[in-house]
């Protein structure tokens, strides 16, 4: 991917020298012909065309900005309660994901979303172990942005 990337700004940067223009106007239609360059040569190429790549990380942004906002409301909602009636505990799930990165990065953003912590991450990479504010919501909350992350994930870093 980083190669693609690099060779379809030497592309927009040539197309603006044989221009003779120093305008974003050119620079940006020399990136449009870069893209169709290198979308006609994709398959000699490792891996699959960058573009693709770069949309499954802004849809993993897009999921992890929608998690972060709906797991605030949910601890602000149980923060709020004229009486705090939280059962905070440990809860074990299994992951289908298989590399290292995959699970660290599903543990950094599950982490991140507030009222759970990964604490353990077994050594074959299958279960994690996470702590939970509230145990029968958060951790239903917790199940279901996991299998999102998940298939966000795997679409960025599996390259089918």
């Amino acid at each position: 991917m980083p190669v693609q990337l690099l060779i379809n700004l030497l592309i927009a940067f040539l197309w603006m020298f044989l221009q003779d223009s120093w305008s974003f106007i050119s620079f940006l239609g020399g990136f449009i012909v870069g893209l169709f360059v290198l979308f006609s040569m994709r398959r000699f190429f490792k891996g699959r065309f960058y573009l693709i790549t770069i949309f499954a990380i802004l849809k993993l942004l897009i999921v992890f900005i929608h998690e972060l906002i709906s797991s605030s409301v949910l601890v602000v909602r149980q923060i709020m309660k004229p009486k705090l009636t939280i059962t905070p505990g440990i809860f074990k799930m299994e992951t289908s994901l298989e590399t290292n990165t995959e699970v660290a990065l599903l543990s950094l953003l599950l982490t991140l979303t507030p009222g759970s912590v990964v604490m353990e991450i077994t050594p074959d990479n299958k279960t994690l172990y996470i702590h939970a504010l509230d145990i029968p919501e958060s951790s239903d909350a917790v199940i279901k942005s996991t299998k999102l992350f998940e298939k966000a994930i795997k679409d960025v870093t599996r390259y089918v």
